[in-house]
């Protein structure tokens, strides 16, 4: 009786751990220059119907029609509690496995917003707004929010590469009291509570994921933006890389060469002045003006930004939009369908995609 006791014992332990579930770690190598693209409204679009094909015109999933176009690295948006759920949690979640599982790389990017966040806002997540005028408890809502979803994208056995702390984030981020500016030019305590919140989400992404790339991210990489990351420094505040925006078609000061120039001299300021990569994290063109100028713009600044040693990599942001599409919340604000959209009716990529495979 004494040695069955031992054997049923071992017998048991093998059952439990045959039924416990297993979890797929995937192994996604950083490129050395990240030809990514945006795809954050893709589940959205699938729910409308609409489907995608690779650039010989077959059918295909998303993912797939993204490589057939050289694509290797992915970015997702998260919103804290969106309508409807597209960007929240659970979507961010399974379309990180869906590109995981595509083998490509990974950007993370959090709004610390319901919806889009950008120099024109930053609003605080409806579920947070008690807690507006608490920097301590903003802070807790950042902290907890990014350990929230990273934790349940590392449950998938996804690793990002990257992580975007903050979306185009000139003007701070949580509106007010991380407000950078406002109408009277200038906002107290700004620059203090703005590095706190920033420095609070960097040190929860690297606690999840400690090999990540964790970076701020501001619009306009034509502009002089040495100043603002030296500020963000001067708060204590860390960054492992420097993310910009860049939309050489959409400002009529300067010709789109003009501002592709213009970027490329302005990353190599931030490099020089800060000994980090930097990444594009945004880049689109005006395809309804014109597939083959739009293609030339953005071969124009590939071609620059690949020379780039410090140059982590290029994101298109929404490639995937065609038939002018546009998500269901956009009806209800009378908003236009996104214009920069790299893909032709029916779900092929276009020639624009093309600059990706170069």
């Amino acid at each position: 009786m004494k040695r069955l006791i031992p054997l049923l014992a071992i017998a048991i332990l093998f059952l439990s751990c045959e039924k416990s579930p297993k979890t797929t770690s995937y192994d996604l190598p950083t490129p050395s220059f990240a030809k990514g693209a945006d795809v954050s409204w893709v589940s959205e679009m699938e729910s409308d119907g609409k489907t995608f094909k690779t650039k010989s015109g077959s059918q295909a999933d998303i993912f797939e029609s993204l490589k057939s176009c050289g694509i290797n690295a992915i970015r997702l948006r998260v919103w804290v509690n969106p309508a409807g759920g597209w960007s929240g949690k659970a979507d961010v979640v399974a379309l990180a496995e869906r590109a995981a599982k595509a083998g490509m790389a990974l950007m993370i990017d959090f709004h610390y917003s319901d919806f889009f966040a950008d120099p024109s806002r930053q609003d605080i997540p409806a579920d947070w707004a008690a807690d507006k005028a608490s920097i301590d408890k903003m802070c807790t809502h950042v902290k907890d929010h990014t350990s929230e979803v990273l934790k349940a994208i590392k449950e998938k056995g996804v690793t990002p590469a990257w992580i975007q702390i903050g979306n185009e984030t000139r003007n701070g981020m949580l509106w007010p009291i991380g407000q950078l500016w406002d109408t009277s030019y200038g906002t107290a305590g700004g620059w203090g509570n703005f590095a706190r919140l920033y420095k609070t989400a960097y040190a929860a992404a690297k606690e999840v994921f400690p090999s990540a790339k964790v970076m701020p991210h501001v619009n306009n990489a034509y502009a002089d933006n040495a100043w603002w990351f030296t500020e963000l420094r001067n708060q204590g505040a860390s960054f492992d890389m420097i993310a910009l925006s860049h939309y050489p078609q959409a400002e009529n000061k300067m010709t789109p060469a003009e501002y592709n120039a213009a970027a490329i001299s302005r990353m190599k300021t931030l490099y020089s002045s800060f000994g980090v990569p930097v990444m594009i994290s945004e880049v689109g063109v005006k395809t309804p003006d014109g597939e083959a100028a739009a293609k030339a713009v953005l071969k124009e600044f590939m071609d620059a930004a690949k020379k780039l040693s410090f140059c982590a990599g290029v994101f298109y942001w929404e490639p995937e939009v065609y038939d002018w599409w546009k998500p269901a919340i956009y009806n209800s604000k009378g908003w236009n369908a996104y214009g920069m959209g790299a893909y032709l009716s029916g779900g092929k990529p276009s020639s624009v995609m093309d600059v990706f495979a170069e």
